[in-house]
């Protein structure tokens, strides 16, 4: 196992769902201390400064993961929840979760009424989250609060890291963005040893972006940044029944520029300063557009009179799940992409941006 390996699998398997970032986050303070002077801004966001002259750089990663929240439990033992982040009700059935309490971690599964008792009628429909429960094994209230569990307590999706048959190909949970905080973290490794970079760059791991890009809306003014690069998972749609059109990001077929989201435009002379890098070195990238969602560029490029942003991401399959996959070389030509980036960003190349 290698570093760029344990980094990913250390990273996804850790807990920290928005606004229970603790856990990654204290794993993330673990990485970033060698790198630079870390601070926290006052909603849990870390920020790694590596010193320079330059302009200020942003690198911008969000560290929670989609999951849940209990808000109730019925007096036979079953937990009600909320979701935090967006869960798709097809992928919730079935699958197990961990309820972090106050004595320890406790495992259940998302349940719901069984097929067997159910009309044909009933039979055919798709579940609704709010029809779901999760079942830790208790019988009564009185048994789920012996076990720790409260109204309030966050659940995380069970799930492992693996290297999959294409040893190039990794599945786990959390993939969105972990992925983004690991590129954050290489890229400084990589200006650390020996790379040079004309600037004051800013490693960031946000909190709470599924629920609404809180933590890169005071992280940024924290930083208050020159330019800024968001890394991100991006959705792959190579998977049976999207056509090209729709979507054509590939599995192993490089890092992606985001052209458009719901929610920002990139400045287009940095996202062009990214695909003339690219070309330079040889990096195949891909093209994609998502016009149902948004990342923490939404907050960091309205910040003050504007930053420059563009989204650079890491492809995945079947995000917002307990399993996505990803592609090795995907990830280390974005970790080489952005790197050559930012050793390019010196103070009259950020001032040209918005001329």
């Amino acid at each position: 196992m290698d570093n760029t390996v344990k980094l990913l699998k250390s990273l996804t398997e850790a807990h920290g769902v928005p606004g229970y970032e603790q856990e990654v986050r204290a794993l993330l303070r673990e990485y970033f201390e060698p790198l630079g002077d870390v601070t926290q801004d006052r909603l849990g966001s870390l920020i790694c400064h590596k010193v320079g002259d330059g302009p200020r750089v942003m690198l911008a990663g969000h560290m929670d993961e989609i999951g849940f929240m209990v808000r109730h439990i019925t007096k036979e033992g079953f937990l009600k929840f909320l979701q935090l982040g967006g869960w798709w009700d097809q992928v919730l059935l079935g699958q197990r979760v961990v309820i972090k309490t106050r004595k320890g971690d406790v495992v259940g599964v998302i349940g719901a009424k069984p097929p067997h008792l159910l009309d044909a009628e009933e039979r055919d429909k798709v579940v609704k989250k709010k029809d779901m429960f999760i079942d830790i094994g208790a019988t009564s209230e009185d048994e789920v609060r012996a076990a720790g569990v409260r109204v309030g307590d966050s659940a995380v999706p069970r799930s492992d890291f693996v290297v999959l048959a294409n040893p190039q190909t990794y599945l786990s949970k959390a993939f969105d963005n972990r992925i983004g905080c690991a590129v954050v973290v290489d890229v400084l490794r990589q200006l650390g040893n020996g790379g040079e970079h004309p600037n004051n760059l800013y490693g960031v791991a946000t909190v709470m972006e599924e629920v609404g890009v809180r933590g890169a809306t005071t992280s940024v003014r924290a930083v208050n940044p020159d330019v800024a690069i968001v890394l991100e998972s991006d959705i792959a749609g190579d998977v049976p029944g999207i056509k090209d059109e729709v979507c054509n990001v590939r599995l192993g077929g490089g890092p992606s520029v985001l052209i458009y989201d719901a929610r920002m435009i990139p400045n287009l002379k940095l996202r062009d300063m990214v695909v003339d890098t690219a070309a330079e070195l040889n990096i195949s990238i891909q093209f994609n557009a998502m016009p149902g969602g948004g990342t923490d560029g939404a907050a960091i490029h309205l910040h003050e009179t504007g930053v420059p942003t563009v989204v650079v991401g890491v492809p995945a399959r079947h995000i917002h799940s307990h399993g996505a996959i990803i592609h090795r070389q995907d990830y280390d030509d974005t970790v080489r992409l952005v790197s050559a980036v930012v050793a390019r960003l010196d103070a009259d190349t950020v001032a040209g941006l918005t001329e």
